[in-house]
């Protein structure tokens, strides 16, 4: 292990945590909380200093609304070097949010149930840490509640997302045809993340209007998910969002047997996973491309692409052995030259691949270190190796940066890392990898 390299990525979470118990993404250019950031921050955290890890989740999980939802970004401070912020979301607009934080009226993947199972796995004093989860996991399963009560309107154990950042992978090829049934007016306003990051690696200005666009049409609602289902132009299904969702049901249902006297729950918990991972397998699943794709509930139709996404359900134990054997080789087929480091977050055959751009084509930390549990879980041991190999070796060539290229040879003298530098889950993944087999 590279002592040297350890000991930068625990100095990265420590400058990165605030006064108020959570972490940054990245100074400057994220200044406030991220659901899914904190969740991989607090699994780093377990590692040397168990109680940041738990005031990492406490922190999260107090911002929870009346109605179990759990907001993308809370804005624990005034700070306007972020677009678009508090003023502009509105999150009081809605009769059951926050009185205590603003906040957006959008979430991210639920990743808090598994990532208090990690902690659990992680911690080396399991009783104080199962102390700590019997705290807070009810907070976890009513999030679940939230999700299939008021996501899920045909009643199908799929839980849709509003707005492409919702998918954590915000301007992902995928949803390009989406924006192509739509026209949003021309906002004006200023872009904060390109005064910190060279523009050319981030979402248009044009991308950015159709984004806002959603965001009002939920505000005029008063973010009233009935209403955002009748009415947001964007609604979909997406892998990723449904995976963590499986998984993290999976993890509340382990971690209930292990607390005890949670029957009903447990019950409730099992009725769900029956129903998403059937449904998941049978509509997801696109057996032509060998891999699972977004569905576009809006158009009803699915959104034939393929992306790490597509790979994310080997982290949630959804398809079958033989499913998964299928989902390897078209991940290696695709994404796996030797000329390419493992694994690109959009096709690099398709057209719509670009190796700088965000989620259109660079190598992002977290999915990687989900995609190598998922692999080491189906026991494709060389595979789940060399995606913990590319990884650590990207942060070695580059540092702790947000997201990298793909292309072992970019044709440039020294290809840097790109979007924000010192980023809290890159560290935070970095230390649990190094510590995993």
């Amino acid at each position: 292990m590279n002592e040297e390299l350890y000991k930068k990525a625990i100095a990265v979470l420590d400058a990165n945590f605030q006064e108020g118990g959570f972490t940054i993404p990245s100074a400057g250019l994220y200044p406030f909380q991220w659901k899914w950031d904190s969740g991989f921050i607090a699994i780093g955290f377990a590692h040397y200093d168990v109680e940041k890890a738990k005031a990492e989740m406490r922190t999260l999980l107090d911002a929870q609304w009346e109605n179990g939802f759990i907001p993308h970004i809370v804005f624990h401070t005034d700070n306007d070097s972020y677009f678009p912020g508090a003023d502009f979301h509105q999150s009081e607009l809605h009769p059951l949010s926050s009185k205590k934080y603003r906040s957006t009226g959008m979430t991210q993947p639920p990743v808090t149930g598994f990532v208090l199972q990690e902690m659990y796995r992680i911690a080396e004093d399991k009783e104080d840490m199962l102390n700590y989860i019997k705290e807070d996991i009810d907070k976890v399963f009513e999030n679940h509640v939230y999700f299939y009560e008021n996501r899920d309107p045909q009643n199908e154990g799929l839980v849709y997302i509003y707005h492409n950042w919702e998918s954590g992978t915000d301007n992902s090829p995928v949803w390009d045809d989406i924006w192509k049934t739509m026209n949003p007016p021309e906002y004006t306003f200023v872009r904060k993340d390109t005064t910190h990051v060279d523009a050319s690696q981030r979402p248009t200005k044009r991308e950015y209007d159709h984004y806002l666009h959603i965001i009002d049409i939920a505000k005029q609602n008063n973010y009233d998910d009935a209403k955002i289902a009748e009415l947001s132009p964007f609604l979909v299904q997406d892998p990723l969002f449904n995976a963590m969702l499986i998984k993290s049901n999976q993890a509340l249902i382990e971690l209930y047997e292990l607390i005890g006297g949670n029957e009903e729950k447990i019950k409730t918990i099992l009725k769900w996973q029956a129903k998403s991972i059937k449904s998941f397998n049978e509509k997801l699943f696109d057996a032509e491309l060998g891999a699972y794709v977004h569905y576009d509930l809006r158009n009803e139709k699915p959104i034939r692409h393929i992306t790490s996404s597509s790979f994310s359900p080997l982290f949630a134990n959804i398809p079958s052995p033989e499913r998964a054997k299928v989902l390897v080789k078209t991940m290696m087929d695709k994404f796996g030259g030797d000329d390419k480091y493992l694994c690109a977050s959009f096709d690099p055959t398709n057209d719509r691949f670009n190796p700088k751009k965000y989620w259109r084509g660079p190598v992002w930390i977290n999915m990687n270190w989900m995609l190598f549990l998922g692999l080491k879980n189906y026991g494709f041991a060389d595979v789940a190796a060399r995606m913990k190999h590319d990884s650590i070796e990207l942060i070695e060539k580059y540092g702790f940066y947000e997201y990298f290229d793909c292309r072992k040879n970019t044709g440039e003298d020294n290809t840097p890392g790109y979007g924000g530098n010192n980023f809290s889950w890159s560290a935070a993944l970095f230390i649990d990898m190094v510590n995993t087999d």
